[in-house]
């Protein structure tokens, strides 16, 4: 617990907020982060819901003392930082260097799909291999949490609309993807498929979006090492443009593109099997590991 809170001793707490949500699976409690330990926010709200991540939400939860809040014991297990997530989009071949590994043109506009709410998991939990898998592949990902409802918005004010940033992984099988129609949400949807956290960053305590590492290993061994600023199309182009054709809802997740390093593109491809552990980042956001188990 102490190296994956260390990223988050230096955020100002008084304007700025870095949210977790802490407890047995279930029975999950809202905390946040001060000076590397946890304090209960139980008290205060029941949890980390879409309703609390509007800007009044936010300014309210920073304004409670911290002094105040009692501080979490031990090691406590650490959940996804939203709970209550209606849509996960999802931005494929946003990255230079992802798209040139691919062998994939660059993107004239973003292209869009959509991972399954069911694939959602903890920052921790294991990934589950689905039953006839064959080229598991992992993929370091900032994700964005929508704050309030967007239709329409300019780029100039999609900002305004983030509530904050998280780590994930977009764990996806390269054969459903490819091999079975074409169709990249069968394979990005299988359960544990969109782990995230540790997290939940509030946009205010991030200097610049467009300028965060991004990286992942596995087995120790790096394999992803980029940056946002490597982005085809940066988080306010994609929050404007996706409000173009859907609503974004509080709560909603994007996952915004990897960056170079994925298995399935190494030569030969290199795809994860049980007992591999992939451990994954973006800088000031904190990181977070799953293995690989085998289907059930």
């Amino acid at each position: 617990m102490t190296g994956l809170l260390a990223s988050a001793a230096s955020l100002t707490l008084a304007t700025e907020l870095t949210l977790v949500r802490f407890g047995p699976v279930g029975q999950e409690k809202p905390g946040l982060i001060d000076d590397q330990q946890i304090r209960d926010l139980s008290a205060h709200i029941n949890d980390i819901t879409p309703d609390q991540l509007s800007d009044d939400s936010l300014a309210r939860l920073a304004q409670i003392p911290l002094n105040s809040l009692p501080v979490v014991p031990g090691n406590p297990r650490l959940a996804e930082p939203v709970t209550g997530v209606q849509k996960i989009i999802a931005i494929g071949f946003n990255y230079v260097d992802h798209a040139a590994e691919m062998a994939v043109e660059l993107p004239t506009e973003p292209l869009v799909f959509m991972k399954s709410v069911t694939a959602i998991s903890g920052p921790f939990e294991p990934v589950l291999q689905p039953r006839g898998v064959t080229k598991l592949d992992y993929e370091a990902e900032l994700v964005v949490v929508i704050g309030k409802k967007a239709q329409y918005v300019s780029e100039a004010d999609a900002l305004d609309y983030v509530a904050g940033y998280s780590t994930g992984n977009d764990v996806s099988e390269r054969a459903f993807q490819r091999e079975r129609g074409g169709q990249f949400v069968k394979g990005k949807s299988a359960d544990t498929f969109a782990p995230f956290g540790p997290w939940l960053v509030t946009r205010d305590s991030i200097d610049d979006v467009q300028n965060l590492a991004v990286w992942s290993e596995v087995n120790g061994e790096k394999r992803q090492q980029g940056n946002t600023n490597q982005m085809v199309f940066g988080v306010a182009h994609i929050v404007s443009y996706l409000s173009q054709f859907m609503t974004l809802m509080p709560g909603d997740l994007i996952y915004t593109g990897t960056p170079q390093g994925v298995g399935d593109a190494m030569t030969p491809p290199q795809y994860l099997q049980p007992g591999d552990v992939v451990r994954i980042g973006v800088q000031g956001l904190g990181d977070m590991q799953q293995e690989i188990l085998p289907p059930k």
